[in-house]
């Protein structure tokens, strides 16, 4: 691969953006006016709605092409080949392959895993049933009330995003709970709500040596016995892990261990055994419905056209404001409360994947790739900092995301919920002009929006998995490695001897700044 500002339709690029820059966003949807025909997609009950951008076809046309001279077709179908396109650590990425169905295959190295993919699933559908059915029990015979995630990152945001956003597809009988923070008050708080005849922890690491994770499994475990008895926390702890062995030394019996794979990244793993919380509280059934929303995308990516592709066109315009229009961050803004943890989720997957200033050729970049990630639930986010939208001196991407139904509470809300959100859109792209120029807004603000029928298990399968989507398409691009995390690895190594110090163990050498704070905190 190569540098993509070497690419013709990169230079291209540039000269459009200079082009447009005359006329503007208003301008160009005021002259046309089949512009929601020409710059909207549907498909699977999705429409991405993307008139507002700062685009015409001729700039459609050659992002289109920088896509192609990028190789993405090529690199698509090394991702969906089982290709190790993890290149740094030489490892596939195949998420797709855990949302897979009888009759499907994917493989990995010349070798199916599709049999062993369903396997597992069927293991954890199994286990999660008895939690819920009360058949699987505690060390005295109580029924699980509470199940407690002890995970971190990709182990623990995508199954409290599924969840909290599909809460009203549970049948609340299981109480499920998430604990990341190493911060003891985070399981603290958690347990104080729980009983510990009743509750059972799932362990959640790839490796079984998070920090985190770890530490607050060794409370958990102390917790139990405390009240248990020594030995009898075997019951009440399962864990979801690459690394089956450390699970079993930790006392966790063998089948209350759920398998993960190296070719899952963590934050691609919500649909591993890693959505064990998921399972319990949501069922089979809407588990099933939530792996065939994905599946719907994962179809849609490989076989849609360019030009028709949603994902390519989300990675796309992304591109277009990030590296042409300058913008600096990218605000995600679901307007449904239930999706209150997706910007949050979206950080890491894409500033995790696409936070990096060296390519796959282990060259530094000369250009600008993953934009900072934030946002935050309408209407609510109207009231914080729609004001930075509106009137601030940043470039910013917006991604609106709606739903043409409500699912729970008062329906006489719902039209309340998507006026704003169509108003927002709107007072972005025109503005309004008043005499004290404090009172103006410019408008000519690019915004996209993404609207689903509703707001259920299949659609938040499809809501995430156009994103992991678009990530990998933005990897390509810009010539990164989508799949590792080097940066994260870096903190973890140096908090190894940093404990030893502030625990009373010897010190070691530092730079001036550190060592100075090291000896405040240990006065």
């Amino acid at each position: 691969m190569s540098a993509p500002t070497a690419l013709p339709a990169w230079k291209k690029l540039s000269a459009h953006k200079e082009r447009i820059g005359g006329s503007g966003l208003p301008g160009l949807v005021v002259d046309e006016p089949d512009r929601f025909s020409k710059f909207s997609v549907r498909a699977d009950g999705i429409l991405y709605d993307y008139s507002r951008q700062n685009i015409d076809s001729e700039v459609l046309a050659d992002l289109l092409a920088l896509a192609e001279q990028q190789n993405l077709p090529t690199w698509r179908g090394r991702l969906y080949g089982g290709d190790p396109v993890n290149v740094t650590e030489k490892r596939a990425a195949l998420h797709m392959a855990l949302r897979t169905q009888p009759g499907d295959r994917w493989e990995v190295g010349g070798v199916s895993v599709t049999e062993d993919v369903i396997a597992e699933r069927m293991r954890a559908y199994a286990f999660a049933e008895a939690i819920r059915t009360g058949a699987l029990r505690g060390s005295t015979g109580a029924r699980f009330t509470d199940v407690v995630e002890l995970g971190i990152g990709g182990s623990h945001l995508g199954p409290a995003l599924a969840c909290d956003a599909l809460a009203a597809f549970s049948d609340h009988a299981t109480r499920v709970h998430f604990v990341s923070n190493a911060d003891g008050a985070d399981l603290a708080r958690t347990l104080a709500h729980c009983r510990p005849e009743a509750t059972l922890f799932i362990a959640a690491s790839k490796t079984f040596t998070t920090q985190e994770t770890l530490l607050n499994a060794r409370t958990a475990r102390a917790w139990l016995e405390s009240a248990l008895g020594e030995g009898q926390f075997a019951k009440h702890f399962a864990a979801a892990t690459a690394a089956p062995d450390r699970a079993e030394a930790f006392g966790i019996p063998r089948e209350h261990v759920f398998r993960l794979w190296e070719w899952v990244g963590g934050r691609f793993s919500l649909w591993s055994a890693v959505g064990l919380p998921a399972m319990v509280a949501l069922g089979r059934k809407h588990f099933d419905e939530l792996l065939a929303g994905a599946r719907d995308i994962d179809v849609h990516f490989r076989d849609a056209p360019l030009a028709e592709n949603i994902p390519v066109l989300m990675a796309l315009v992304g591109i277009w404001n990030r590296n042409f229009c300058g913008a600096t961050s990218h605000a995600i803004l679901p307007y449904a409360e239930a999706l209150w943890l997706l910007p949050t989720y979206l950080q890491q997957l894409v500033m995790e994947s696409l936070g990096k200033c060296v390519d796959r050729d282990n060259a530094h970049i000369d250009y600008k790739a993953a934009p900072v990630v934030w946002g935050m639930q309408g209407t609510s986010g109207q009231h914080a900092f729609y004001q930075l939208l509106h009137q601030g001196s940043d470039t910013i991407g917006v991604d609106f995301i709606g739903y043409r139904e409500a699912i729970e509470g008062d329906p006489q809300h719902h039209p309340v919920v998507l006026a704003n959100l169509v108003a927002q859109a709107e007072a972005l792209l025109v503005g309004s002009q008043n005499p004290d120029a404090y009172r103006s807004c410019a408008g000519g603000r690019a915004s996209s929006v993404l609207v689903f029928d509703r707001l259920d298990p299949r659609n938040l399968g499809r809501l995430i998995a156009l994103y992991e989507h678009q990530v990998f398409v933005q990897s390509v691009i810009w010539n990164l490695n989508a799949f590792d995390q080097w940066g994260v690895e870096l903190g973890k190594q140096l908090g190894k001897p940093l404990l030893t110090e502030l625990t009373g163990g010897e010190r070691a050498e530092h730079d001036p700044a550190t060592a100075g704070l090291v000896d405040y905190l240990l006065k």
